[in-house]
C-alpha cells in the first residue's frame, strides 16, 4: 500500500493522477483522512468528491486526531497526521507534494510535520518543503532532527515548485533500488525518523527560482497587509503565487504530485517484493 496526502489546494485532476500513477506501477494507492471521526487510509468515491470540495472539511494535524476521532469529524491530515496514520497501520511509504517546515521571520515557528518525521520510520516521497517557507532553516531543522533527507537525482533540496534553492542536500539517490537500500540501512539501525526523498518538480513545469522568490516574496506582503495568519495563511499564499504566476505554478504543483506518486509507487512494490 502506499499511503497518499490529499492534494493542496484540493484538486480533482492532481487526486486523479496521483491514483493513476500509483496504479501504474502496482501499488494500491490510499490516501489518508479521518472520516466521520474513522482514521482512513482510502476514500470512497463519494468521499473524496465531498473532501475535494472542503465543505465542513477541518484541517487535522497529528495534535488534533484524538479531538477529530471523539467528535466525528471529517477531517484532511496534514503530513504530521498522515504519518500518525502510517505508522499505526504499519503503512511504510508515504507520497505529497511539499513538507512543512520553518516560517519565514518566525524562527520559533514550525511545522509539527518536523517532528512526525523525526518519529516515523517511513519513506516520505516529497518535493522539498513547500516554497513559502524558511528553506535554509528548514533544512538545518531536518538535519537537526536526524531526519535523512535525500536528493532523487539531485544534489540540491528542491524548493517545490523549482527544483533551484542553492541548498546542498547530503545524499544523492539515482534509482528506486537506491532508495530501498538506504531504507533497509536505516531500518537495521533501528532508527525511528523517516527518509525523505526529495525529488525536483518535472522540468517541463518546473518554475525558475527567481520567478518564484518574487511570487512568493509578493504574497506574503499582501497577506501582512491584509493582516492574515494561521491556518488560513497556507491557502492564501498558494492562491496569490498561482495568480502571480498565470497559473504556472499550479501546473508545476499537479506535475509535481504525478511524479512523486509515480515514484513512491515503485518504492513501495520494491519494498514488498523485499519482504
Amino acid at each position: 500500500m502506499l499511503a497518499q496526502g490529499l492534494p493542496i489546494p484540493a484538486n480533482r485532476e492532481a487526486a486523479e493522477r496521483m491514483r493513476r500513477a500509483a496504479l501504474r506501477f502496482g501499488a494500491t494507492p490510499a490516501i489518508t483522512a479521518i472520516v466521520a471521526g474513522q482514521p482512513s487510509l482510502g476514500l470512497t468515491h463519494d468521499e473524496l468528491e465531498r473532501f475535494l470540495a472542503r465543505d465542513g472539511i477541518r484541517k487535522v494535524s497529528a495534535r488534533d486526531l484524538g479531538a477529530a476521532i471523539l467528535r466525528g469529524w471529517d477531517g484532511a491530515t496534514t503530513v504530521a497526521a498522515a504519518l500518525t496514520l502510517c505508522r499505526e497501520a504499519g503503512v511504510h511509504v508515504f507520497a505529497t507534494g511539499g513538507i512543512g517546515g520553518v516560517h519565514r521571520d518566525s524562527p520559533f515557528d514550525e511545522s509539527a510535520d518536523l517532528i512526525e518525521l523525526a518519529r516515523t520510520n517511513a519513506v516520505v516521497v516529497c518535493s522539498g518543503a513547500k516554497s513559502i517557507l524558511d528553506l535554509p532553516a528548514t533544512l538545518e531543522r531536518l538535519e537537526t532532527l536526524g531526519i535523512t533527507v535525500a536528493g532523487f537525482g539531485t544534489e540540491e533540496l528542491p524548493g517545490f515548485f523549482t527544483a533551484e534553492t542553492g541548498l546542498r542536500v547530503s545524499l544523492r539517490v539515482d534509482s528506486v533500488d537506491e532508495i530501498v537500500q538506504v531504507y533497509d540501512v536505516e531500518r537495521r539501525f533501528r532508527r525511528p525518523g523517516a527518509l525523505v526523498i526529495a525529488v525536483p518538480p518535472p522540468a517541463h513545469a518546473a518554475l525558475t527560482r527567481s520567478e518564484v522568490d518574487e511570487a512568493v516574496g509578493a504574497a506574503i506582503a499582501d497577506a501582512q497587509r491584509q493582516s492574515i495568519s494561521g491556518s488560513a495563511l497556507t491557502p492564501f499564499l498558494l492562491s496569490a503565487i498561482d495568480r502571480a504566476t498565470n497559473g504556472r505554478s499550479l501546473s508545476a504543483n499537479i506535475a509535481l504530485l504525478e511524479e512523486n506518486a509515480s515514484i513512491a509507487a515503485r518504492v513501495a512494490v520494491t519494498l514488498a517484493k523485499g519482504t
